[in-house]
């Protein structure tokens, strides 16, 4: 490994502490210097491929990515509250793709044969790799909400959890509803993806309706004990900022949602809405089983976090929210972080060298309570000695005393850092 990929790999703690970053029908000609498919183009996968490109040259690089363009879901919340655009969160993904030399094919991937090492497409093409890299996401599970398990029910009741289209409906929402109504989110119980996320999103939505609404109430049903990320700044920021706006109710179990009507049951009572935001439980996005890369009957990926190659599959890594990654959350900043380290492995691995086998992840996390306000939490994750964990690196956590106005601007700055480290 060359100083610069040692020299980034070492550095995660130090970015966490600042919050700053600077389709053929016949298999692709193989190059010299390996071939390797990046099925998903998010925070991890666009890294990984990115930093793969600037690694290795001499690997040829695909990314198969349905959209056509990366919409961030971190700081998403903000298009709720009118603190941001729907379009300063997007980022198309052509000149990300020409600028690196990396091959972009906007399709599905519908399957995987790890046997043949052939990445299948939904048109019915198939590309072979020699190593394939999963940043798949989540997938909702709709089976665990009853009566949201089809389309036409989901389609009433917008998640927003993953950025785009339904973003911009739930905040058309918002601004349909009337003076007095009851805007009702549901929390599935940890893990999920961003586990501030959820409380944020109820700030967010209480300014808004602050602002425009003043009459109108917001009811978090939550089926976790307690909040369950920065559980004293929010609770300060809840009672200060919006009193009586927020109803905060834990360990309240979802049991069931009846689209029609708005309403929902839980095991304590039932309610109805004027807007209803259900996010579903969630795991990982589904080609990761179709891949082999998951346990019978479990809903993350196992991997060995010095390369983050599945435990299951041979020459198939996996990162990002997919992965079973406890104790660090499932943020973009980890998967970010995550896409370095794979790309610095598959490096090592097509220059015959032995992978680097003391990665360090940091993480970084604001949360805004108001348009003007933020704070954050910020750790650093080192590698178990056997490879299949990680822990906590000694006194690296942190999280803000208060929420400020100068978090929010480094919030902020934090997004449009680590976008360009992504797609720049």
């Amino acid at each position: 490994m060359n100083l610069e990929r040692r020299d980034i790999l070492k550095a995660g703690s130090a970015l966490a502490l600042s919050g700053l970053i600077s389709a053929c029908a016949t298999p692709l000609r193989r190059p010299a210097g390996g071939r390797v498919v990046v099925v998903g183009a998010g925070w991890g996968g666009a890294t990984a491929a990115r930093y793969l490109r600037r690694w290795a040259p001499e690997v040829d690089v695909t990314v198969v990515e349905p959209a056509a363009a990366f919409v961030s879901c971190p700081q998403s919340n903000l298009v709720l509250s009118g603190g941001r655009s729907l379009a300063s969160l997007t980022h198309p993904y052509a000149r990300w793709a020409t600028g690196h030399g990396i091959r972009l094919i906007q399709e599905r991937v519908l399957d995987v044969d790890p046997e043949r090492r052939r990445v299948v497409l939904a048109s019915g093409a198939w590309l072979g790799y020699d190593r394939l890299v999963l940043s798949p996401g989540v997938d909702f599970d709709y089976a665990a909400v009853p009566g949201l398990e089809d389309e036409a029910a989901q389609a009433l009741v917008p998640h927003a959890w993953k950025a785009g289209p339904q973003t911009a409906a739930l905040r058309a929402r918002l601004e349909k509803m009337p003076d007095g109504g009851v805007f009702v989110m549901t929390i599935p119980a940890a893990p999920f993806r961003c586990p501030p996320g959820p409380y944020e999103r109820a700030s967010l939505v209480a300014a808004y309706l602050a602002q425009h609404k003043p009459r109108a109430k917001v009811i978090v049903l939550d089926a976790n004990p307690d909040i369950v990320s920065k559980k004293g700044l929010f609770r300060t920021a809840w009672r200060e900022l919006y009193p009586n706006l927020i109803d905060y109710r834990p360990s309240n179990a979802l049991l069931h949602v009846d689209a029609n009507r708005l309403s929902v049951r839980t095991e304590f009572e039932d309610l109805r809405a004027d807007v209803l935001n259900v996010i579903p439980p969630q795991r990982a996005g589904d080609i990761a089983r179709r891949a082999g890369a998951l346990r019978e009957g479990e809903p993350w990926v196992r991997v060995n976090f010095l390369d983050y190659r599945s435990e299951r599959v041979d020459d198939i890594h996996v990162i990002g929210d997919a992965t079973q990654a406890t104790p660090a959350p499932k943020s973009g900043h980890v998967a970010n972080q995550q896409g370095k380290v794979v790309a610095a492995a598959l490096a090592d691995h097509f220059a015959g060298r032995d992978i680097y086998r003391e990665p360090v992840l940091s993480n970084t996390c604001y949360s805004f309570v108001s348009n003007d306000e933020a704070f954050n939490v910020a750790a650093v994750y080192r590698v178990t000695e056997s490879g299949t964990g990680l822990r906590l690196a000694d006194g690296s956590s942190g999280v803000s005393r208060v929420r400020s106005a100068e978090e929010a601007a480094l919030a902020r700055a934090w997004a449009t850092n680590i976008w360009s480290d992504m797609l720049g």
